[in-house]
């Protein structure tokens, strides 16, 4: 009997991953999302639902959207603007917290399996080797703080992973591999920041490894990223190199990039717990770099 994935944030960048995944591998899958569905490319056979998180569902109102029929709920939709977040961390708590303790006593009351995608930025970017699961978080601004307060609701859940990814790519949404690509093609130099170490990973690489993830009973935090650590300006400069311009890519502090919200200097994340349930670790970050170009649609050039 094939099992049942109920997707948040379905029609964001990892939902459409995850989505197109799971069928694949034999899923039944639901999802809600924020756009209309002529706008997607979700698999047809997503049973897909338009709906908005305004802070007033009850547990009892997403047990009848998609939880109660669901074997594992996968809660990918999120508050992401970093910075927008000082601004109205409300807004960004309610969304990344306030839902997944609804979520959360969804999943306690019909015996569910929740799964929260989480971030690097629960850490405060002081050490210099990878962060491991169990070490203490120390989130530096109102998007890492939000995030943290929605590992700790997910956690209420019996039966619960979080898992903590970083730098996210993927066709499906705005990324920062586009966003190099159409700056590199307009202007003569590009300026990026190379004191901010972390991992860039493809979300289509994430979301094989969530499913797989849902093979194993084990709950708790994992840490799932593409391997090889590099910073801003080192993912920029193979974008472009990959992308075939000469643009130069000149080094630049964060703060000197003058951005209104605090971001971990060094937030490598360690895979340790995900090898220790027998999973191989996944791509090098430059290998799905350069799958993600090979099978980049023209359209997104414009």
């Amino acid at each position: 009997m094939a099992r049942h994935l109920h997707v948040t944030g379905i029609s964001g960048m990892l939902g459409h991953d995850l989505a197109a995944a799971a069928v694949a591998s034999g899923w039944t899958v639901s999802g809600v999302g924020t756009h209309d569905r002529s706008a997607l490319a979700l698999p047809p056979e997503v049973r897909y639902t338009r709906w908005t998180w305004d802070g007033t569902a009850t547990a009892a109102d997403l047990v009848e959207l998609g939880v109660g029929e669901a074997d594992v709920v996968l809660h990918a939709a999120a508050y992401t603007q970093v910075d927008k977040a000082e601004e109205d961390e409300a807004l960004a708590l309610s969304i990344n917290a306030h839902w997944t303790e609804r979520l959360a006593e969804a999943c306690r009351a019909t015996g569910k399996r929740l799964v929260y995608i989480s971030t690097d930025y629960v850490f405060d970017g002081s050490r210099t080797t990878p962060w491991e699961t169990g070490d203490p978080i120390a989130p530096l601004g109102a998007y890492g703080r939000t995030k943290a307060a929605g590992e700790a609701a997910a956690a209420t859940a019996p039966d619960h992973q979080i898992v903590r990814t970083s730098w996210l790519f993927g066709h499906h949404g705005p990324n920062f591999v586009e966003t190099i690509l159409k700056a590199a093609a307009a202007r003569p130099e590009l300026w990026v920041v190379d004191d901010q170490h972390g991992c860039p990973t493809a979300t289509t690489d994430l979301a094989d490894a969530l499913l797989r993830l849902q093979d194993h009973r084990a709950t708790g935090i994992f840490h799932l990223t593409n391997q090889g650590p590099t910073t801003w300006w080192g993912f920029a400069r193979e974008i472009v190199r990959l992308g075939g311009l000469s643009t130069p890519v000149l080094t630049q502090s964060t703060a000197e990039a003058g951005r209104p919200a605090p971001r971990p200097a060094r937030s490598v994340l360690s895979d340790a717990a995900w090898r220790a349930l027998g999973e191989a670790p996944l791509a090098h970050w430059q290998d799905a770099l350069a799958r993600y170009m090979a099978h980049r649609p023209v359209s997104t050039a414009s």
